[in-house]
């Protein structure tokens, strides 16, 4: 892999300077101070900068390397360094087509905005004879939302945290939003922090799903990841930025907890039990996860998980909660959220993996599903802490000894079977692109 990376990042440099030479003056940089390319210190874009590219070699400019930093939904994403202040950043690297000048286009428009991760160079280089379309952006060396989380180890986790948390990303879904366009893919694989810092702060990266909306013109393109799907992305109703305030739903639930509310464990991508508890809204705050959990933090899930999207709390609203707004009267209270993560880590890294290498082109079947009772589609992470004593948290937590409804013996029986397979189950999403 590496000496493949190699490869490509020379091709770049030869294309770049063989197809583009003497054309520097085609495109003007940005209007920001310093110009592009001149490093973390010259972010200071106009919302109405217009997008344009620079057509000369991107290695004149930056030292490439051959470490990748992730997978976006369009392009690899590459490591590499500023020569004139040396600064570390992010090269994305896109093939030329609507669907990638789309994503740039979007993502230029607001990388000046709160907790979004921010362009710093845009070019047009040739690779393998094609025009490819190449970001620069900051380096979020911090890692994945998740990933922070599992590290903490012993340290406990608490629901103020998860409050700040949630505000940060409110913040960023809040000036999308006012911009009329939708992420469309919001996730905590899509949420990085800037560094390993306790004070780093958090950015939401990836457009590569993002679209322009407004107030008559809905989405009709479903596009999600579906942990994070909304009711009417799968089902073939218009939607529109209401998704997104779906998807804080389910990343305040996971944090809160530890695991989604909507899971399919039949190795499907998203199997009718899973598509059906979505479009209904069934899921649970089960003990002891949920036992010391505010009221106020379930009351906002609810709000957000509304299968209705006119009837779903609105980005403004989200933001003026008391349980958003007001985080320092949010209780400490410890969670299970980190234990939890950490150890259900190989699933989530499988999980992770899966979604990577399912980035493809599907269509979703909109035939009748057969609707299955919530006891026979049982979520196998919350089975598997179920299935722990609860004299595993007593050091950290109190926990409840009320009794969580259960399926029949037989049903229990069935999906301990199944759990102790789930690490040769392959699970795959289904995703929609344009």
């Amino acid at each position: 892999t590496d000496r493949a990376d190699k490869t490509q990042v020379d091709t770049i440099r030869a294309d770049g300077d063989q197809g583009n030479a003497g054309q520097r003056s085609a495109a003007a940089p940005p209007a920001w101070g310093g110009g592009v390319g001149s490093g973390l210190g010259d972010l200071q874009q106009s919302a109405y900068c217009k997008l344009e590219f620079r057509r000369h070699a991107v290695t004149e400019d930056y030292k490439i390397t051959s470490q990748v930093l992730g997978l976006g939904i369009n392009g690899k994403v590459l490591e590499c360094y500023c020569k004139k202040t040396g600064a570390k950043c992010a090269l994305k690297i896109l093939y030329d087509t609507p669907k990638a000048r789309r994503e740039v286009d979007l993502h230029w428009r607001v990388s000046g905005g709160p907790h979004i991760v921010q362009i710093l160079s845009l070019y047009e280089n040739m690779y393998q004879g094609k025009k490819c379309l190449l970001i620069v952006m900051e380096c979020m060396e911090g890692g994945e939302l998740f990933s922070r989380i599992q590290a903490r180890g012993d340290q406990a986790f608490t629901e103020r945290e998860v409050s700040e948390i949630m505000h940060d990303i409110g913040s960023a879904i809040e000036y999308l939003h006012r911009m009329d366009i939708a992420h469309r893919d919001v996730k905590p694989e899509n949420l990085l922090y800037t560094t390993r810092e306790s004070n780093a702060t958090l950015k939401l990266t990836d457009f590569g799903f993002a679209k322009e909306t407004s107030l008559h013109k809905s989405l009709q393109t479903p596009c999600y990841t579906p942990y994070y799907v909304a009711p009417e992305v799968l089902g073939p109703e218009k939607y529109d930025k209401s998704c997104d305030m779906w998807s804080l739903g389910v990343i305040t639930y996971i944090l809160l907890c530890g695991f989604p509310p909507f899971y399919s464990n039949t190795g499907q991508a998203i199997s009718p039990g899973m598509k059906q508890r979505i479009r209904l809204g069934q899921y649970e705050f089960p003990n002891p996860e949920w036992v010391d959990v505010s009221e106020e933090a379930k009351q906002l899930i609810i709000q957000l998980l509304k299968t209705n999207p006119s009837e779903r709390m609105t980005i403004g609203q989200f933001m003026n909660h008391p349980w958003i707004s007001q985080s320092m009267v949010v209780p400490s209270t410890p969670l299970h959220t980190s234990r939890v993560l950490t150890e259900d880590k190989e699933l989530w890294d499988n999980v992770k993996d899966e979604l990577t290498s399912a980035l493809a082109t599907m269509r979703v079947d909109y035939d009748q599903v057969k609707i299955k009772d919530l006891d026979t589609s049982n979520n196998p992470l919350l089975n598997k802490r179920r299935k722990r004593p609860v004299t595993s948290f007593k050091t950290m937590f109190i926990c409840s000894s009320q009794p969580v409804r259960r399926g029949s013996k037989e049903t229990q029986k069935k999906h301990q079977n199944q759990f102790c397979s789930l690490q040769h189950m392959k699970l795959e999403f289904v995703l929609y692109v344009t």
